[in-house]
């Protein structure tokens, strides 16, 4: 069975960390975090392919880094100097055999 399972989400105050996980099944292609905060529509947070490459929302370059490690098949997002604004469900997404797998989502929080 395919999956995409998100772990490590939770409340922190501004200017936190939050380290997310998620565990693949399956070696995923391109990975990719998504955030969906209320009442907007899901956003590209992170992206990162294969080889490695990454890329990144403005809204986060400089705070967050997304990774992965191929031997656990698991992708990570370190998220550095949270802000209130970074509040969402966090999903994970990856590319396998040509389709497209989305994760159940996390809830980050960020509040004082």
């Amino acid at each position: 069975q395919v999956q995409l399972v998100e772990s490590g989400g939770g409340l922190v105050q501004p200017g936190g960390s939050l380290r997310l996980s998620c565990a693949a099944s399956y070696r995923f292609y391109d990975m990719a975090w998504y955030r969906q905060a209320p009442g907007k529509q899901r956003e590209l947070v992170a992206h990162i392919s294969s080889g490695g490459s990454s890329n990144y929302a403005d809204s986060v370059k400089g705070r967050f880094t997304i990774s992965r490690d191929n031997a656990k098949d698991t992708v990570y997002l370190q998220m550095n100097s949270l802000k209130p604004e970074d509040t969402a469900v966090y999903y994970c997404n990856g590319w396998l055999a040509g389709k497209n797998y989305w994760g159940q989502g996390t809830q980050v929080t960020v509040s004082s």
